[in-house]
């Protein structure tokens, strides 16, 4: 099977959720190739980055791709895929993704299935998906067609393959005219941590009562080296920015270790932090869902348990 990753670029710098698509492509590509597609201005340095893990990657390079468009992006991968024809297009589902993926799924005759979290192609091609705004997890089957477009969650597809593969110069360039032109980026307030990428989150819930206590949660991750991420009710409460949330509103994180604090473990969260390597849970509440993902539980106060948990690990650090 060949499959086609379509790398994602923001503000210069290559996206994360790039290398996950060809850690899926790799998965799902039997004895065929796993290829990415990276578009942009000055883009030579994504592309031997990519090469890394994909079997060849296309390079469409051009000063009118500086900037995203949509119009353009399936222009060239059209103009890609008429000469080097893709069974699978994988696309992120983020916000740009979700924009152009149908638009290209169409001008393709090809059915799309969007924001999936597994893809099969075994037998037949079954993708993966929650729905009822995560409540449920559904297969989706997906009728015989000659290329096949899905829009991939992010945090999802980690597990990387090693590859040496060759960057080819495309030779594309785009051949409309766009009806919406670049006027500016307006760069959203900076996060300081991007916890998809955390190996170590320490993350707090509704028990942890006030703004104020969010520091001893920042004591901890400090001496583990890890992020502190938070649950719905920590965000809508600003307590925390919206770009440190976990779950199905928020991101979908999978660190080495999770550690909960006082989340008792709504569904919409524990979507987003379920497949964490080892997941440590401390609530008051013994009947909290969250300690039926955890591996480790503690019963008890956040307030007593963290600090002398904290005391502990400087104690170990010396």
């Amino acid at each position: 099977m060949r499959v086609f990753a379509v790398a994602e670029i923001n503000f210069g710098e290559l996206d994360p959720v790039s290398v996950e698509l060809l850690n899926l492509a790799n998965t799902i590509k039997g004895d065929g190739s796993a290829e990415a597609v990276v578009i942009g201005s000055s883009i030579s340095s994504h592309a031997e980055k990519l090469a890394k893990y994909a079997d060849k990657v296309w390079k469409i390079e051009d000063a009118s791709l500086e900037n995203y468009n949509p119009e353009l992006y399936v222009d060239v991968l059209l103009q890609l895929f008429q000469k080097e024809k893709p069974d699978v297009v994988l696309i992120a589902n983020s916000s740009r993704g979700s924009e152009y993926a149908p638009l290209l799924a169409t001008k393709l005759n090809a059915p799309i299935v969007t924001d999936i979290v597994g893809l099969d192609v075994s037998d037949g091609v079954k993708a993966t998906r929650y729905i009822f705004q995560g409540k449920l997890l559904v297969d989706v089957l997906v009728k015989q067609a000659d290329t096949y477009v899905f829009t991939v969650r992010q945090g999802v597809f980690k597990e990387e393959k090693q590859a040496s593969g060759e960057v080819v110069d495309a030779g594309i360039k785009p051949s409309v005219t766009p009806k919406r032109e670049f006027s500016q980026i307006i760069e959203p307030e900076a996060g300081e941590v991007d916890i998809t990428q955390a190996d170590i989150i320490v993350s707090v819930g509704r028990g942890i009562e006030d703004a104020s206590n969010i520091e001893l949660a920042e004591e901890l991750a400090e001496l583990l080296g890890g992020v502190v991420a938070g649950s719905r009710p920590v965000i809508d409460n600003g307590w925390l920015p919206k770009d440190r949330q976990v779950g199905i509103s928020g991101k979908t994180v999978k660190p080495k270790l999770y550690l909960a604090l006082g989340i008792s473990g709504a569904f919409q969260h524990i979507m987003g932090m379920k497949d964490s390597e080892l997941i440590i849970a401390i609530n008051k509440d013994p009947e909290a869902p969250i300690f039926g993902v955890a591996q480790y539980g503690v019963v008890g106060d956040i307030f007593e348990v963290v600090p002398a948990l904290i005391d502990k690990l400087r104690e170990i650090k010396g």
